[in-house]
């Protein structure tokens, strides 16, 4: 087995804070290869978003053992922006790992994704993404005003975690970007440049070394396994550019994971991306083998590692 890379660490300022959110559908899931975790609950409401009802999860904090008393207040919220076409019920392990983590962990499946409204797979505008994200923050900022929010992208939802950092980067305490959409992404344009746009869906081994990922991921109903669609290819090329052009993140907080057999998400395109967002706290690693969906590979348990180390830094107290 090739030993993993070291952690490339950068210091710099730290933390700031935000809130969390509300209740309604209780649900239990099971969470499985959390580490330390066994289950963990879920529930789910809507929202009124950009485009119609959003669709919203959270991962609060457990009731005491003893069924007494007030809920324990979490340590921090942690936001989830997921991936194209899929949707916030495959990150149920990551979440088992932030609960356990002290966190409430909430999500929503953006436009067009998942239990959301609008048609499938279809974002006119990246710009309404990030404002919906916005309005989950917020209403986690109203429940619990003076708990630090983590924003944490994965692939497309890196994408949103920028432009959102950029946009709204006082209100976070770090950003977290898994195998994140930036820099020189050159599918959109290439597919934009055919007459008609194939369909071909996501190869589910793409995904992981984990065979069990990509099953369960190509019999997910709430997946889109259809073509990718026009209006979508060219937000993701304005967005892009947006990204590029609207400067660094200052002193907030960067962690970047990915892995460096990624296909969907080359590492090398990503690259040129962090260095434009990066500010002057950022963290980096880089998974050897690892494909694009780190948070569900075969040495899953790294990748959590890595982001609770990270978090219990730039969460620590400030010294006095």
């Amino acid at each position: 087995m090739t030993p993993a890379p070291p952690t490339t660490r950068h210091r710099g300022p730290a933390s700031r804070v935000l809130g969390r959110s509300t209740n309604t559908t209780h649900t239990t899931h099971a969470v499985n290869d959390a580490p330390g975790e066994a289950m963990a609950e879920s529930r789910e409401y809507v929202l009124t978003g950009s485009g119609g009802a959003i669709a919203v999860r959270e991962w609060p904090r457990p009731a005491p053992s003893d069924g007494e008393g007030p809920l324990d207040p979490p340590r921090y919220l942690a936001l989830l922006s997921h991936g194209y076409g899929e949707h916030t019920g495959r990150y149920e392990d990551l979440a088992g790992v932030l609960v356990a983590h002290g966190a409430t962990v909430l999500g929503p499946d953006h436009q067009g994704h998942g239990r959301s409204a609008g048609e499938r797979a279809l974002i006119a505008d990246f710009e309404d993404v990030v404002t919906d994200l916005h309005t989950v923050a917020e209403l986690a900022r109203s429940a619990h005003p003076d708990v630090p929010v983590v924003l944490i992208g994965h692939s497309t939802g890196g994408l949103i975690a920028a432009r959102f950092a950029q946009r709204y980067g006082a209100e976070l305490a770090a950003l977290v970007l898994s195998a994140p959409v930036l820099g020189s992404w050159d599918l959109p344009g290439r597919l934009l440049e055919l007459d008609e746009i194939p369909d071909r869906p996501i190869n589910p081994a793409a995904l992981s070394r984990d065979p069990a990922v990509g099953a369960a991921y190509a019999a997910d109903p709430l997946v889109w396994h259809g073509p990718m669609k026009r209006p979508t290819l060219e937000a993701f090329v304005r967005t892009l550019e947006t990204v590029a052009k609207s400067g660094d993140i200052g002193p907030l907080p960067l962690l970047w994971l990915h892995g460096d057999d990624d296909r969907l998400v080359p590492l090398a395109g990503s690259r040129v991306g962090i260095e434009e967002l990066r500010g002057t706290d950022w963290t980096e690693r880089i998974f050897p083998g690892a494909r694009h969906d780190l948070f569900l590979e075969m040495d899953r348990a790294e990748a959590y590692a890595e982001l609770t180390a990270f978090l219990d830094r730039v969460l620590a107290p400030s010294p006095h």
